[in-house]
């Protein structure tokens, strides 16, 4: 698929050329005569665009105008600005606003080829992502992600979504479990409310009560009567996260209700019918605790009819880029949706994710809020993610080049005290080195040079 460019040039014949320029390099082409023109192609969500190429003197609305509205709505598109009327001030204005590159005229086109094939370059993974997250509007859209992990996932939702069997939704602290039963409810015709509680979170001499309700005399303190959890969700969904903290004493209780469809409130005699969907979730291995009593055998078996594991984000890293832009934009300041240069993403897709979406997310958050221009870069992300982002870029290098394990070592040294700014003792902490080791390796490689 060609790259689709959209040149914003008010001159006729210039814009005609460099049509031709980047016809000839191969690239699709797409021309706006003023910036209102442009305004409406950039604002059109139907459009794919990969590269805008803009003047700043237009009819209508100026080229920096549409710098701050590219990076306020399309986020994965570079811009380059040309112009006649150059400054320092003008140009350090515009980059910070989030402009690639700033061209002055006269010029000479192989240098607005090579500007745009750097700028193409730099935002190709996001790009990338960008355009199949349009394409695929099946995808729900508080679900981020379109590797095939997640593909095959939402497919088991959109299909259980019409059952009415439990389901119990596994996967590592982080993954968005809960995000996937909503989307279950979503999926379902179910007219009821989706109910969450988290079973952690509640004492455990209160969860018989939080699940099936009381009487007014129940127990001492109880003065009025109340609705419990399953009563809430009548006709909808409840969803019990943690599933795996839920008391031992209290599990008998919950497999009768799965069974019976039958509640009790504490205090009362009578029981009440109930429709209520439950979806469960945990990050615990639940037939391990079968296996050491913990759990209920015959509950596990009853609430996992339908099993949907989250994969943890390491697993599916083509889905980074993609969330990385959703969260761009959840977090963009004063409007302006920032960009991300191509060594910050790289970084990114590096890191091992343990804490998943939930840390990549309170990453982007710190990092937009900190961020020092239109575009992050590596200085704007956690040193604990720069140094690890740099030492598996390192590890790549070292197997393309076949280094010795000494050669290794002090690359991943000296990349380590770079990282840490010339810090030794923050250096040495890193590394798990005794301060006076890090030292005598460091005179070592003094020497050698």
């Amino acid at each position: 698929m060609k790259d689709r460019i959209l040149i914003v040039e008010d001159d006729q014949d210039l814009r005609e050329l460099l049509v031709e320029v980047f016809d000839e390099e191969g690239f699709e082409t797409l021309t706006a005569k003023t910036g209102g023109a442009a305004r409406d192609i950039i604002l059109d969500e139907k459009e794919f665009l990969d590269l805008i190429v803009t003047d700043i003197q237009l009819p209508e609305m100026k080229g920096s105008e549409l710098v701050k509205l590219v990076r306020a709505n399309r986020a994965e598109t570079a811009v380059i600005v040309i112009t006649a009327f150059g400054s320092v001030e003008q140009a350090v204005e515009l980059v910070k606003n989030g402009a690639f590159q700033y061209i002055t005229k006269p010029f000479q086109t192989k240098d607005l080829i090579g500007a745009a094939s750097a700028a193409l370059q730099s935002t190709k993974a996001v790009r990338a992502a960008a355009r199949l997250r349009r394409e695929n509007t099946e995808i729900p859209a508080e679900i981020i992600g379109a590797s095939r992990q997640i593909r095959e996932l939402l497919d088991l939702v959109s299909r259980s979504g019409k059952s009415s069997s439990n389901v119990l939704i596994t996967g590592d602290s982080g993954t968005g479990k809960e995000l996937i039963a909503r989307a279950v409810h979503e999926a379902s015709n179910r007219t009821g409310e989706f109910v969450a509680v988290n079973c952690s979170a509640i004492p455990a001499e209160l969860v018989e009560s939080e699940l099936f309700g009381h009487t007014g005399q129940a127990f001492t303190g109880a003065k009025t009567a109340r609705v419990g959890l399953f009563e809430s969700a009548t006709n909808g969904t409840l969803f019990l996260d943690e599933i795996g903290e839920l008391p031992l004493a209290v599990q008998p209780k919950l497999l009768r209700v799965l069974q019976e469809n039958m509640i009790r409130r504490i205090g009362d005699n009578r029981e009440k019918s109930v429709n209520v969907r439950l979806i469960a979730a945990t990050n615990r291995d639940l037939e391990t605790a079968v296996a050491e009593g913990t759990f209920r055998d015959d509950l596990y078996w009853r609430l996992n009819v339908i099993h949907l594991h989250v994969p943890p984000l390491r697993e599916r890293i083509f889905d980074i880029p993609l969330l990385i832009e959703h969260f761009l934009h959840k977090y963009r300041r004063d409007g302006m949706t920032l960009a991300i240069s191509a060594e910050a993403l790289a970084i990114l897709t590096a890191y091992s994710w343990n804490g998943n979406v939930r840390e990549l997310e309170n990453t982007m958050e710190r990092a937009v809020a900190l961020a020092r221009g239109a575009i992050l870069t590596p200085e704007d992300l956690p040193e604990r993610i720069r140094s690890s982002g740099a030492n598996s870029a390192l590890l790549s290098r070292a197997k393309t080049e076949r280094m010795s394990l000494a050669e290794l070592e002090r690359e991943y040294i000296t990349e380590t005290l770079r990282e840490c700014g010339g810090n030794k003792s923050r250096t040495a902490e890193l590394l798990g080195l005794d301060r006076k080791t890090l030292y005598r390796k460091l005179d070592e490689y003094a020497r050698s040079n």
